[in-house]
């Protein structure tokens, strides 16, 4: 088998930190993440190839978040709204296109 069963694989940092400091999970990364999920299943055969979205402890961008990223290509992403993660679906997944003005 040569091909991965996802052609997208993408991780959700939702940490939250005990000390204090900078975390991507004291922002929306839960909500957004679950808004992404919810999203790439209305989009379906729209996305082609199939897509897992898994949440994601520390990732040590803390400073830079909330972040995800995207593999295989290892496209890392800063976000704030739902527009972000509408455009991070639309141009990436559905059109191979990285959003340059999101990532890190």
């Amino acid at each position: 088998m040569d091909e991965s069963y996802y052609k997208y694989h993408l991780f959700f940092c939702v940490n939250t930190r005990s000390d204090g400091g900078p975390c991507c999970g004291d922002s929306s990364a839960p909500q957004l993440r679950d808004y992404a999920k919810q999203r790439i299943g209305e989009l379906g055969d729209a996305i082609p190839g199939n897509v897992r979205v898994n949440t994601a402890g520390c990732m040590n961008r803390c400073a830079e978040g909330p972040v995800l990223v995207i593999y295989p290509e290892a496209v890392w992403y800063r976000y704030q709204n739902r527009a972000d993660i509408d455009e991070i679906i639309t141009e990436h997944l559905c059109n191979g296109r990285p959003v340059s003005r999101l990532r890190i």
